[in-house]
């Protein structure tokens, strides 16, 4: 029954004979609405996913610089002790013990100079502090003489007691405290930070080693090891510069104080070398600001001296000495030196600026232990000589200028033209 009705429809869809069938309709034809995607939903709450991810990475890297460059910090000041601990481990003694002496003898030599340094600093303060009303009147008499005025210091101290700029500085001094209380504790834990870190790192610096192989194939174990032999090395290398460049620091400036007779040269000479060596970009003005200061309450003229000394051994110490040493002690090029001192500065600020030499330094050496070199060709443009047989120059310059018919211009043209005749003979 229904393949009947099946083939009564198809006769009656079905022209009639001698007849011609319409024709489909013109115009578009309309497309069946296609719906979303599957996988679309699924991609846009990946890359929401993926965004939040990295939102919140970027911020928990932001909330734990401050931690990381002090695990840096620590990491280098416990390669620049490796050495010393090393050497005593080697001779029967544990290394956590070892570690705790060089600590502590640092700490020892460290507040013995911040306590003379202190007592001289106190000292001095004292003594300008007694000795003002005599500088302020040789000031006002000079004033007076230079200028023609008719000033007094009572009148002086009187416009200054009452003036509003320190009015409004002891104010705003008063309102800093909390500021710089809050400065002082972050830097005491900022300090003990990177004391403990360092610590850990001396003493356990072979189980960290075995730790970190652990993880690697046996190929690679080695490239490890030797890569943390080259960073103690050049660590070391650098800390020695320093010290070298602290050393004939502080005796230059020793030598200019003991001159002009300014006290407690020996301390301030070696107050001079270390934080103008120790302390990056802003440290040669920390370190020439205290014995300017000294120098002030014995004469103002001394001061000036010992400002115009500190420029000019700068310049000395920035264009020829560190450039020179830096690069024997640490075996890298002046150039190279400065550029990592300058991106260093730029990415990590003072650390950056502290530690940037020895890790350019560790890189190149380990590089260099990898990269494949090749003999260098004999061609006289790469080693930077002239070409044989080619007269210089100014030579050819002064041969133009006289002229082809002259005795020498052709002389001189059958001497080139001989050289040239030698070379092509030579195989």
């Amino acid at each position: 029954m229904a393949a009947t009705d099946e083939n009564l429809q198809v006769k009656t869809d079905a022209a009639p004979p001698g007849t011609t069938p319409p024709e489909p309709p013109s115009g578009p034809v309309a497309a069946p609405r296609a719906g979303m995607p599957r996988w679309l939903p699924r991609a846009m709450v990946l890359a929401l996913a993926l965004i939040a991810c990295f939102q919140l990475g970027s911020w928990a890297f932001h909330q734990v610089t401050g931690l990381l460059i002090n695990v840096l910090i620590a990491f280098f000041l416990a390669l620049a002790i490796e050495p010393a601990v090393s050497w005593m481990a080697a001779r029967g003694m544990r290394r956590g013990l070892a570690t705790g002496l060089v600590f502590l003898g640092v700490m020892i030599a460290t507040a013995g100079f911040v306590f003379l340094l202190s007592s001289m600093l106190a000292g001095q303060v004292v003594d300008m502090v007694e000795d003002f009303p005599k500088y302020l009147d040789q000031l006002i008499s000079w004033v007076n003489t230079t200028f023609h005025t008719d000033l007094s210091r009572v009148e002086v101290q009187d416009s200054l007691l009452h003036s509003d700029w320190l009015q409004k500085y002891v104010q705003n001094s008063a309102t800093g405290v909390l500021d710089v209380s809050g400065q002082v504790l972050g830097a005491l834990f900022q300090l003990l930070t990177i004391t403990l870190f360092s610590f850990y790192f001396a003493a356990d610096g072979p189980r960290l080693r075995r730790a970190l192989c652990s993880v690697l194939p046996p190929a690679k174990q080695a490239e490890v090891v030797r890569a943390w032999e080259i960073a103690v090395d050049k660590t070391g290398g650098y800390l020695y510069s320093r010290g070298l460049m602290a050393l004939i620091s502080g005796i230059a400036h020793y030598i200019l104080l003991q001159a002009l007779g300014v006290p407690y040269a020996p301390v301030l000479a070696v107050w001079v070398g270390l934080v103008s060596q120790f302390i990056p970009t802003i440290g040669t003005y920390l370190a020439g600001a205290l014995p300017m200061l000294i120098a002030f309450t014995v004469d103002p003229w001394y001061a000036l001296w010992v400002l115009v000394f500190v420029v000019v051994y700068q310049q000395f110490e920035n264009y020829m000495l560190q450039p020179k040493l830096t690069a024997k002690t640490v075996d890298i090029h002046p150039a190279v030196a400065f550029g990592s001192v300058i991106v260093g500065t730029a990415l990590l600020g003072a650390v950056g600026a502290l530690i940037a030499i020895p890790a350019v330094a560790t890189l190149q050496a380990f590089l260099g232990a990898y990269v494949k070199r090749y003999d260098v060709t004999d061609d006289p443009r790469v080693q930077g000589r002239r070409r044989r047989g080619g007269a210089p120059p100014l030579a050819r310059m002064r041969r133009a200028l006289k002229g082809p018919n002259h005795p020498d211009a052709a002389s001189a043209a059958g001497t080139d033209a001989d050289a040239e005749a030698r070379e092509s003979e030579e195989p």
